[in-house]
């Protein structure tokens, strides 16, 4: 099968990782892969091109760079002939719809990455971008969701249940799994104390992830257990950065409260936690984060958005989205819990990953589907 993945950028997001995952697993499998983006030098680009995967930047100049853009990806489609153009978020899935009926043979199958999204949050033209889909969608011959509460989104927006699949994203077992020194490690470099609870939000800036829910459970949290220490890891725009130090600063959160911005070492960072929160407030699809720290035997808590819950299996493990009094309540009841007691629900998290969520698991089901739809 010759397949191309198109997508804004290889910066470190979940999406993006999922994208590198799945391209080098196909390439693997013997297939002809290729990614495309609309601007290169992501991080997450020589990762690719050290597997072998070719990496075409489409050198967009800009938002307003539209037609010399979707010429150059329209050339490169008609000369090179892919059988499915695999589109990863909300623009590149609008530009693979309009340009996949000038390509005679190439097949779309749209990303979906996301569920309901509050789009009051964001700009003009994340709002104009996801108005468009509904009207798009009939250029995608196939709709592949990471998530069942997107998928019934938008099966609820008209969207034919024919096209779309449900594939959850796959987990890298054997990257993400235990590794107590390396965890160790992230901790003295963040000058966390051996014995002390050290519980972490591992989430771009972003109004989704909801960070000032986090920073108000920490503040509970740390009341009743004061030696207890936060981490916030990820990047973004250096206005909400600001905002949410001044809100910590605010709580009297800055003395235990660690801005660990954007890492790449994931699995030693995981490592590192005692528990991860996940405190999103709305549009959450499938969360990477709380597979890896699954995988990596870690307690974690989430707000019930997109398939967290399915993810977690356990209610218990659950608030809901805004409920930083719940997020508290369900974190100190993991911090009492015994060392062994913690440990056995570390494992039992990984074991539901690695036998649900597997990168192995999505490959195959991915495969499939894209082979289906090339014919």
């Amino acid at each position: 099968m010759r397949i191309a993945f198109l997508t804004r950028s290889l910066e470190l997001g979940g999406a993006e990782r999922q994208l590198c995952l799945l391209a080098r697993g196909l390439l693997r499998r013997g297939h002809q892969v290729s990614v495309l983006v609309f601007y290169g030098g992501g991080p997450l680009q020589a990762e690719l091109q050290a597997a072998g995967v070719p990496v075409i930047d489409l050198g967009k100049a800009g938002r307003w760079d539209l037609l010399g853009f979707a010429w150059r990806l329209r050339t490169w489609l008609r000369q090179e002939r892919p059988q499915v153009l695999h589109s990863f978020l909300d623009t590149p899935n609008l530009l693979a719809a309009w340009l996949g009926p000038l390509c005679p043979g190439l097949k779309v199958a749209w990303g979906v990455r996301a569920s309901d999204m509050d789009l009051t949050r964001y700009g003009w033209f994340a709002r104009l971008s996801h108005g468009l889909l509904g009207f798009s969608a009939r250029g995608a011959a196939a709709v592949i969701v990471n998530s069942r509460s997107g998928a019934a989104l938008l099966k609820s927006q008209g969207l034919p249940a024919a096209k779309l699949k449900v594939i959850a994203n796959g987990i890298d077992v054997r990257r993400f799994q235990p590794d107590a020194e390396a965890g160790a490690r992230v901790r003295q470099a963040w000058a966390v104390a051996a014995g002390a609870p050290l519980l972490g939000l591992v989430a771009r800036l972003d109004p989704m992830k909801d960070h000032a829910t986090f920073l108000k459970a920490a503040a509970l949290i740390l009341a009743e257990r004061p030696q207890a220490r936060f981490v916030c890891v990820g990047g973004g725009p250096a206005d909400l950065a600001q905002a949410l130090r001044a809100q910590a600063r605010g709580m009297g959160l800055e003395p235990a409260l660690i801005w660990a911005g954007a890492r790449r070492d994931m699995p030693a960072v995981m490592n590192a936690l005692d528990v991860c929160l996940l405190s999103s407030a709305f549009g959450e699809g499938f969360p990477n984060v709380l597979g890896e720290a699954m995988a990596c035997a870690k307690p974690c808590l989430a707000t019930d958005v997109g398939d967290a819950a399915w993810l977690l299996g356990r209610p218990d493990l659950v608030a809901s989205p805004g409920d930083a009094a719940g997020l508290a309540r369900r974190g100190l009841d993991i911090l009492a819990l015994t060392a062994e007691e913690r440990q056995r629900l570390g494992q039992e998290l990984r074991q539901r990953v690695a036998g649900e969520f597997s990168l192995e698991r999505m490959l195959d089901i991915s495969e499939e589907a894209l082979l289906e739809l090339a014919g």
